[in-house]
Parts: structure tokens; sequence; C-alpha cells
């Protein structure tokens, strides 16, 4: 069933869910929301499976125009969202009807806001996902971003008996300056003592050339003992690639399946979720922890994920 029309398709919005795993080996990234917390919990917010495919927009949100009464949520980077003309919350059920008008305003805080309908977005899966991929044309709406004039399919479902909403403590924050955990990558033996001390304890700033594929970031040169190549390897989501001019590379979702720059440092999983809310211009600093660290705040982002639905408060 058609759900909206997009009026204003905003400066980079495509359809997303948590991912397409499992075709690596075929070159095909794993793509998928930059943060999957904030998919998730959008999600949660109308009885959605948390994998369900949802909107993301960058920095300026859609304008969309609602064609059948339904339920959604928005979560992620402060966005101001309007129903009409008048604001709203986020983080929250929504209710909606028929011709309402649904828009998003300048992000204040973060860089990518989501929106669920109820039900999820229904489009054609692709190798298990319904996430965009644009550099492959794969799914989505044609394998691109939003376009005036498209239309949003969602699912025939019952409405929601209640609304839901997140506790205020559980809504993430994303300020100007990160703190980002690492642990330290593969070709770390690659860099200098002093290069390793320089990427740990400089502040970095994430420039304009800045997407869903990866972040170049200024700041101090990372010393490399020799040459600033390696045989292409594999390249994963949280790489941090350091070519020859020292400055790093975060890899993000839609990261290319390998690389041949040597990897200094590795994000850890739960603060890709963080990372992927920086815009132009915030600062990052790099904290190094253990595999073992890494492992612990793993399993307890899992349990976060799996525990979300028991958290959030009903409102009849």
């Amino acid at each position: 069933m058609i759900t909206f029309k997009v009026l204003k398709p905003g400066l980079f919005t495509t359809v997303q869910d948590l991912g397409r795993h499992g075709y690596l080996e075929f070159g095909v990234p794993v793509s998928g929301a930059m943060d999957h917390f904030s998919l998730a919990a959008a999600n949660l917010l109308v009885e959605n499976d948390p994998n369900s495919a949802c909107l993301e927009t960058t920095l300026a949100g859609s304008e969309l125009q609602t064609l059948k009464k339904t339920e959604i949520a928005i979560t992620g980077g402060e966005c101001f969202p309007k129903i009409n003309g008048q604001n709203v919350p986020m983080w929250k059920t929504l209710r909606i009807q028929k011709d309402d008008s649904i828009s998003f305003g300048k992000m204040e805080s973060g860089c990518r806001a989501y929106l669920a309908i109820r039900g999820g977005i229904n489009t054609p899966l692709v190798l298990g996902s319904r996430s965009t991929y644009v550099r492959g044309g794969f799914r989505g709406i044609e394998g691109r971003p939003l376009q005036t004039g498209d239309t949003i399919e969602g699912f025939d479902v019952s409405p929601l008996e209640v609304e839901y909403e997140m506790p205020s403590e559980m809504v993430p924050q994303f300020p100007d300056n990160l703190i980002v955990n690492v642990i330290l990558g593969p070709q770390v033996d690659m860099f200098t003592d002093k290069g390793i001390e320089t990427f740990l304890s400089s502040r970095y700033i994430v420039t304009s050339e800045a997407d869903r594929m990866g972040y170049r970031l200024e700041g101090p040169a990372i010393e490399h003992k020799a040459k600033a190549d390696i045989i292409s390897d594999a390249l994963l989501p949280g790489a941090i690639q350091v070519p020859k001019n020292g400055k790093p590379i975060l890899i993000m979702r839609d990261a290319q399946t390998t690389g041949g720059y040597p990897k200094i440092a590795v994000i850890t999983f739960p603060d890709l979720d963080l990372v992927g809310q920086a815009k132009p211009n915030v600062g990052i600093e790099f904290v190094k922890v253990t595999i073992r660290q890494a492992h612990e705040k793993f399993r307890a982002y899992a349990k976060l994920l799996d525990t979300l639905s028991l958290t959030l408060k009903k409102k009849k």
C-alpha cells in the first residue's frame, strides 16, 4: 500500500535496514543504516521488527505527504520534525492521518535521522536486504536516493493499540567532539611508535569528504615506517586506513570489500553508530581498548538491542 508521496527528497535520503550480510566474498558491501541503534529504536516504537526498512535522511530531511492513516516514529539526529507545520517530538510513536504533511528541519545535532512507518517500508529484497547501495544500484527505491514524486509503499498491518516513548536517559547524544574506542589494527606494525602515539593523542576533524562509504579526516599526519601501501586485503566498516599523506580515513557502512592502505585501527562496533552521526567539522579522538574490552562492549550493545523493546514506555 502506498503510504507516502515525496514532495521534497532532502539532501540524501535512502531506504535502509540493518544491512546485507553474507556477500562480502562477492564484492557486495554490508551497507545498512549508518546508526543501527536509531533505526532499530524507530522500528520498535511502531512495533516493527528491528530490521525493518526505514528512511535514512542526511543533514537536511525530506517533506512527505501522507496517503494513508498510520503510525510513525522519528529518531537519530535532532532534526526538528513537523506534522502540518507543527513541531512534534522525536523518539516516540506519532499517529498521522491521510493528507498530513511531514517535514524535517536542518539537523542541529548528529547527521542522520530515521523515519519508521508501522509495518516497515516495502521495497524488493535484494540479497536479503532492502538497503540502498547507491554505487551498486542496489534496491531501496531503484538503487538511488529519493526523488521528488517518488511514492513509498508500506505493508497492510493493523494499527497500534498503544503508543511508545524512549526514556529520556536512553536517547543518545551526538556532540561535536567524539571519543571513539578502537582496537589497534592488522597493519599497526607498519607505523612508527611516534605515528601510533600521534593517532592516539590527537584530535581529528571530519572533512567535507564524508559519505556513507567513508570519512576523510584532517589533523596531524600519522607516520609510517616505510611504505604506505599493502596488497589489497579485506576491508570492513569501522576500519581506519592511513594512506601516504598520513591522514586517516574512516571506513563506513558502504565500505568497499577490499583496500590497499594499511589499517592502523578498527572502531568498536557500538561506536560505529556514534561515528555514523558525525557530520563535517565534528572532532574525533581515538582511545585504545583491548580486544577483550571490545568484546565486552559488543556484548553489552547486543544485549541493549535485544532488550530495547522492554525499556520503552507504553502510553495508552
